[in-house]
């Protein structure tokens, strides 16, 4: 630990995991000092860019995140991607260590014939979260949609697609994405999973939140709803797996309330051919049933199901973006590493090191990149709850803290406050700022008030500069 200075300490990305590392090094008994980047006018990640609109429950983070940032040990640097308007080896003049805690937005491919036709789920949550990286206008002229996958993304996607626009016009929605939502055509929706109720990735208020809305309803085969002893295992081992599988149940025995859009929920289907048309227009997603064996796994059964699509999206996971000037396991898309502490070469032998339960035997042995850690997505792939994240912050700053006092670290020749600013301003690299935070947040929320709502989101990045109106913007 250095003697006259606080441990001075980079955390790349405002999301949740970047903010929990923030606020177990604040918490911890030594003095330090956090800088936060963002490659984003505006802080909160995942919050703010991942979560579907109509969730302001689960929105409601941001307001422990908040505290967090109002700390006045550490400082928001957005607007700047590391990588490359800062490299990692410019940040260690400035810095004792850097945490890495850069999520994970891109989508994983369905690897079946056609599956280059299908649409990734993190691009829809994109549009939709009026995220700038992606598109601004959406295609929803389809009647009849798939969504494959059985988690809370593709339940996500699926609620959506489902909802009128005038639903949704009440959330924080932009215009852009109303103009495009009031003109959804979708009359069907259907869910697909490969496995049964048991092995179903939902959680218990996001699937009972489906049956809130007047236009959906619910449709579950009763005959989709089966357990094998394995599954009957998922069931007891798991209060909240019980849970899910106790509203599926509900759901196939309902009686119809009459909503104009179907949500169908199909279990033991999986995926098998998307096909399109001469011009590579969607026109059917092709299924094959499959039975349980008795663990909790399936098995193919040859039926195949031609089911009449105009579009396929794919709610099949995220992946983490490679980061620039540091190994990459190509295998999992993460950081390699070992309770956060980043390796200097992949990928991991049968996992992900650092995961409990990971086995990867040789990990332990292989070398380490000092100074670099790393947490959340980037760290264990696009896996548990926003909240599991708190558990690899923790580790990965009990580990830095550890090597920190070990002389462990980059031994930065410029950790003074000051030299980074400097350094930014010397590159011309324009920045905002927590306190430029506040200015839009003021800002949309006025916005939102103009119309009725709480908030009304800005899209544009060049808006969200001009209203961010923090140093050097």
């Amino acid at each position: 630990m250095p003697e006259n200075r606080p441990l001075r300490i980079a955390v790349i990305g405002s999301g949740p995991a970047g903010i929990y590392a923030s606020d177990a090094l604040t918490k911890s008994e030594a003095d330090v000092s956090v800088d936060i980047y963002e490659r984003m006018p505006a802080p909160f990640g995942l919050i703010r860019y991942g979560v579907a609109p109509d969730h302001p429950r689960i929105k409601g983070i941001i307001k422990s995140l908040h505290k967090v940032m109002d700390k006045p040990e550490i400082r928001l640097f957005g607007n700047i991607n590391v990588g490359e308007d800062i490299t990692v080896d410019e940040l260690k003049q400035f810095y004792d260590a850097v945490i890495y805690a850069t999520g994970a937005t891109d989508d994983r491919p369905l690897n079946i014939p056609g599956g280059e036709h299908t649409i990734g789920a993190g691009e829809f949550v994109g549009f939709y979260d009026a995220n700038p990286y992606f598109e601004d206008k959406w295609d929803l002229s389809a009647d009849s949609v798939a969504v494959v996958g059985v988690g809370n993304v593709g339940l996500d996607v699926a609620r959506v697609l489902a909802k009128t626009g005038e639903e949704l016009k009440v959330t924080e929605i932009p215009d852009n994405v109303y103009d495009s939502l009031k003109e959804n055509q979708a009359k069907e929706i259907h869910v697909f999973g490969r496995r049964g109720p048991a092995q179903a990735k939902f959680t218990p208020l996001e699937l009972k939140e489906l049956n809130d809305s007047d236009t959906i309803e619910i449709v579950i085969d009763p005959e989709d709803i089966q357990y094998d002893e394995g599954s009957e295992q998922a069931r007891r081992a798991s209060k909240i797996q019980d849970m899910v599988c106790t509203r599926l149940e509900q759901y196939a025995i309902a009686d119809p309330k009459g909503a104009p859009h179907k949500l169908y929920i199909h279990f033991f289907e999986s995926p098998v051919e998307v096909k399109t048309d001469a011009e590579g227009r969607v026109t059917a997603f092709v299924t094959e049933r499959t039975e349980l064996n008795g663990d909790g796994s399936v098995s193919g059964t040859g039926k195949l199901t031609e089911w009449p699509v105009g579009a396929v999206y794919r709610a099949v996971g995220y992946k983490s973006d490679e980061q620039p000037g540091l190994p990459w396991d190509e295998r999992q898309n993460v950081l390699p590493n070992v309770g956060g502490r980043v390796l200097t070469e992949g990928p991991t032998a049968d996992g992900i090191a650092g995961v409990p339960g990971s086995a990867d035997p040789e990990a332990e042995k292989r070398e380490r990149l000092p100074g670099v850690y790393t947490t959340g997505w980037v760290r264990r792939g696009p896996v548990g709850l926003i909240g599991n994240t708190k558990g690899d912050a923790n580790e990965a700053v009990a580990n830095l803290l550890e090597d920190a006092a070990n002389g462990i670290g980059f031994n930065p020749e410029k950790p003074d406050l000051e030299a980074v600013e400097a350094f930014l301003e010397e590159k011309g690299i324009a920045h905002t700022t927590w306190e430029g935070w506040y200015s839009l947040d003021k800002h949309e929320r006025e916005l939102g008030e103009a119309e009725g709502r709480e908030r009304k989101k800005v899209r544009e990045w060049d808006e969200m500069l001009h209203h961010s109106q923090g140093k050097n913007v």
